[in-house]
């Protein structure tokens, strides 16, 4: 054995004597590691050139080795791990020993990992989670092989995953290093390609992960998007252990580490990942796809699959932290009614309750407010507000919400005295005190919030305490969703008010790279109870947990779907709430990394997700916000919002500078709903996304798979914002395949197909203030409708339908319908499903399901074809031919429309059409491609082989 280490020594050794940077893995990675210190842990120790490469790196047999020969089990093979005679990790955090390891054959596409300790219950997240389904049985036939070293007394363990039709390596662990101690945890593997994505929640620069030793640390902080903080790739509000990668052949595959400790992964050139954990055990779970779209339908499968947002939730929502009264919140929505643009949902930020305390309202500056919301909602608009977990304790009158939590005990324990809440200190005020917004934050904290307890929404008696509470303030209040903020949880005190003790929780010997100094900073102490565990486990699930029970307590009180959204997330968050990418800032660069949160949260299976539309901190600008706003309309969350002391930013304000561009755009955005709402269908039944990166459509174009400034909705709408300032075009890439302008300046222009677009490339597209461009995809067919200035009204309007054919003269699509807010439409079928299918110059429109009948019934009004050879004769709809005055020709582009119709929603119609015989070649072989060919096979077999054909 030593003989072959020392030949993989000398394989991996450069010309020069030194060990490969790619070949390293670190053995060292706090701060602070000298050569003596990796040599005592067992590792080699070695200089190099690169600043970002360890020097202290594993290489000698270190780990666990395989004991005794693997065994059957029911859902695959189970073997034992027992330490290898090396060094303990940590003196105080001791060695498993043994290790057993699972691996589970749940399905075709998807199998188990998983590392525990089979004598000690340690914490799991699964027992957390009850709805992921379980596997009764061994998948039959397997797309992937797992080898794991055999029995010896010196080899350590190792195993790969093997994908079985192409012999792609999904993961080969040989390269050392694993770990299993009672708070650290440890496992590297090597990857198929550098192309990995995921990993959250963080701000990044790109969408594909940066494999030069690229640091993440995950943990659930109030952390603010921004640039590294004292060197630590900030963790944000969200934990997502979650990562794709698409291999170089076009498939891909996904991982997910289902733990909720503090963790940190690695990134590497080799290409490689680390996995660091402080508890719990290694649960990984893989999903074999075909592309990257693929992996995200399974992982939703087993996570749960997004919710369904009622259609208002998909219209424009406005939102300020301070408007101050509600004087000034009237006014808004006047000027955004007076100036024509959509608005469906006003917000209530904490500033309209009574000193920041949950289920109340302000009496003096928002008087009034039950009636003002009465009335926005008969004019056809939404009401949400916020409620934040921490409840005051320092109430001279009774406060029904704290006295009712502690006579049910559903508050987290202080782990120094059980009997006693962890107190924290976060928004409520102290009574009676009046505060100074000129003093800085720490003397407000000292002076002005009042002590706060924390809700543990585990607690079997949650519903009856938090559900409760949102039903009975319903009856003065009647808001329609709920935004869930602050809950990772923050505390505006470190650990508690008293600080935290010394102990193992709060002073683990391991510290991930996630901001601190302390595991404790900015949130409650680690040995707190939580959950039944030590807040230790179940910090990461906070915000997780609350989401549950407040949108059953929505449903419950409204009768009506609803929107919650929060802010801090965990696997499977998205099938009870959305998701706002929290408090960015009006700067420029925050305009692209939205599109990269927007994707992120894609592969998380959080498509209802957006970013604050202008910034949340620091004061926009009229051409910041302008710009904002025309990306903001293509958000599926699409919300302006900003803070306290920030200069107003809605869209009516700079005198109206910007009010036509926002109207314009959120008039296209309110024009696609139909098409957006049939995506979250799509997302909701069966797990697609719904903002997708340009690759989970063009994985066989390797250009696709870095672009990130463009997103697609769907498979059919191409969205290419501008994203910086000063700029008046745009560089956008466009894949193999027909491509139409939606609209442009020019509206002559619209439906033009891009010239040079065809093979896939990059086109310089102008682009001033009044532009986005938008583009529809050939093969495609999208269904519109008429804007409003609400979607209650919007929805009334007729139907359209867009035609963008292929080069084949194809198209198809979908529309899925009901009544936009009942709770279960689908599984009482009471909806319609319609299916639009072009070929051979028919339009079918078929009802698929009609079990929703709109009042009053919808009309297709319009069909606009876009890359037709030439215009078309002896149009037909229906069997009967259309009068010539209903075909208006808008441009001289091969785009034509067919205007005027009636048409009903709940019927199914044909409409056909035929091209003229003098149109040239070329565009004819667009139109009737496959008859064309055949014709031109039959003549040359005619010329060369008569005799055959005779």
């Amino acid at each position: 054995m030593a003989a072959f280490y020392l030949a993989v020594l000398l394989i991996a050794l450069t010309p020069c004597g030194a060990v490969d940077d790619n070949v390293r893995f670190d053995c060292y990675p706090e701060d602070g590691a000298t050569e003596q210190l990796c040599l005592d842990r067992g590792c080699a120790w070695e200089e190099t050139q690169n600043p970002k490469a360890p020097k202290c790196f594993y290489w000698d047999p270190y780990g666990y080795r395989v004991e005794g020969n693997v065994q059957d089990t029911v859902l695959g093979s189970r073997a034992t791990l027992r330490r290898l005679n090396t060094p303990a990790r940590y003196a105080n955090s001791a060695d498993v020993d043994p290790v057993t390891l699972d691996y589970e054959m749940h399905t075709a596409k998807r199998l188990r990992l998983k590392f525990y300790d089979s004598n000690t219950q340690r914490f799991e997240v699964r027992d957390k989670m009850p709805h992921i389904p379980e596997a009764t049985g061994k998948a039959p036939s397997p797309e992937y092989t797992v080898n794991i070293t055999p029995p010896s007394p010196t080899t350590p363990f190792s195993l790969s995953v093997t994908r079985t039709a192409t012999g792609t390596v999904l993961w080969d662990t040989s390269v050392g290093g694993f770990t299993f101690s009672d708070q650290f945890l440890q496992i590297s593997t090597k990857l198929p390609s550098t192309y990995v994505y995921g990993f959250g929640e963080h701000e990044r620069n790109n969408y594909r992960h940066n494999m030069d030793w690229r640091t993440w640390g995950m943990f659930t902080r109030d952390e603010a998007p921004g640039p590294p903080s004292d060197g630590v790739n900030k963790n944000l509000y969200g934990m997502h252990p979650f990562y794709l990668c698409v291999e170089d052949d076009g498939k891909a595959h996904g991982v997910l580490l289902l733990n909720s400790n503090a963790m940190e992964v690695v990134l590497q050139p080799t290409p490689a990942m680390t996995f660091r954990t402080i508890g719990g055990v290694l649960d990984f779970y893989m999903f074999l796809g075909d592309g990257p779209e693929d992996v995200v339908r399974q992982y939703t499968e087993f996570v749960g699959r997004p919710f369904m947002p009622p259609y208002w939730g998909l219209g424009f929502q406005l939102c300020k932290w301070g408007y101050g009264n509600l004087s000034v919140v009237r006014d808004v929505v006047k000027e955004m009614q007076d100036y024509g643009i959509p608005h469906d949902v006003q917000y209530g930020d904490i500033d309209y309750m009574e000193r920041q305390m949950d289920f109340t309202i302000d009496p003096v500056n928002y008087q009034g407010l039950p009636e003002f919301v009465d009335q926005i909602r008969r004019d056809g608009m939404r009401y949400v507000i916020i409620l934040d977990p921490a409840i005051t304790t320092n109430e001279t009158e009774p406060y029904a919400p704290y006295t009712n939590g502690t006579a049910l005990d559903v508050w987290i324990k202080d782990g120094d005295d059980n009997s006693q809440p962890l107190i924290g200190k976060v928004w409520p005020y102290y009574p009676d005190v009046t505060v100074d917004p000129t003093q800085e934050w720490d003397y407000k904290v000292e002076h002005y919030n009042a002590y706060s307890v924390f809700p543990d929404y585990f607690h079997a008696d949650i519903d009856q305490w938090w559900g409760n509470f949102i039903k009975d303030f319903y009856k003065t209040l009647k808001f329609d969703g709920l935004w869930i903020d602050m809950n990772e949880p923050t505390n505006f005190v470190h650990g508690s008010v008293k600080s935290c003790s010394n102990n193992k929780y709060d002073n683990p010997p391991y510290m991930p790279k996630i901001l601190g100094p302390n595991i404790y900073s900015k949130t409650l102490c680690m040995n707190s109870v939580h959950g039944g565990t030590e807040h230790y486990n179940t910090h990461s699930l906070y915000g997780w947990s609350q989401a549950e029970p407040t949108q059953r307590a929505l449903r419950e009180v409204t009768g009506k779907r609803g929107i919650v959204f929060g802010r801090s997330t965990f696997p499977s968050a998205g099938h009870f709430e959305g998701h706002w990418l929290g408090d960015n800032t009006a700067k420029w660069d925050h305009l692209h990394k939205s599109i990269i949160g927007m994707l992120d949260f894609g592969l998380f299976g959080m498509p209802y997700v957006g970013a604050d539309i202008c910034g949340f901190w620091d004061d926009s600008t009229p051409e910041l916000c302008h710009r904002w706003m025309q990306l903001g309309a293509f958000y599926p969350f699409s919300r302006n919002h900003n803070w306290e002391q920030g200069a107003p930013q809605h869209p009516t304000h700079w005198d109206g500078a910007i009010a036509d561009a926002a109207r314009d755009a959120l008039q296209t955005r309110y024009t696609l709903l139909p098409y957006l709402y049939t995506l979250f269908y799509q997302a909701h039944t069966q797990g697609s996304t719904v903002v997708r990166s340009l690759m989970h459509e063009f994985i066989e174009d390797k250009l696709t798979w870095s672009i990130d400034k463009q997103f697609l909705w769907g498979a059919a709408l191409l969205i290419s914002p501008v994203l910086d300032q000063g700029a008046m075009d745009v560089n956008a890439y466009f894949p193999k395949g027909r491509w139409y302008n939606y609209y442009s300046v020019n509206s002559d222009h619209q439906g033009r197909e891009v010239a040079d677009a065809g093979q896939g490339r990059s086109l310089s597209l102008p682009c001033d203030m009044d532009c986005i461009p938008v583009h529809i995809r050939g093969g495609h067919v999208i269904p519109t409708q008429g804007h409003a200035n609400t979607t209650v009204f919007s929805r009334r309007n007729t139907l359209g339908l867009i035609v963008a054919l292929d080069e084949a003269g194809e198209a198809s699509g979908s529309l899925f319908w009901d009544d936009g807010e009942d709770i279960d439409t689908i599984g009482s079928n009471s909806y319609r499903m319609i299916t639009f299918r072009v070929s051979a110059m028919t339009l079918d429109i078929t009802v698929e399901s009609n079990g929703y009948t709109p009042d009053p019934e919808l009309q297709y009004e319009t069909i606009q074809v876009f890359g037709s050879p030439a215009m078309p004769s002896d149009v037909t709809v229906n069997g009967q031919n259309v009068a010539s005055d209903n075909i208006v020709r808008k441009t001289a582009d091969k785009v034509w429309h067919l205007e005027g119709l009636s048409l009903s929603m709940g019927e199914n119609h044909k409409i056909t059409w035929t091209i003229p015989d003098d149109t040239s070649g070329a565009e004819v072989s667009r139109a009737r491609p496959l008859a064309l060919v055949i014709a031109a096979i039959a003549v040359v077999l005619a010329t060369v082989n008569g005799h055959f054909l005779s």
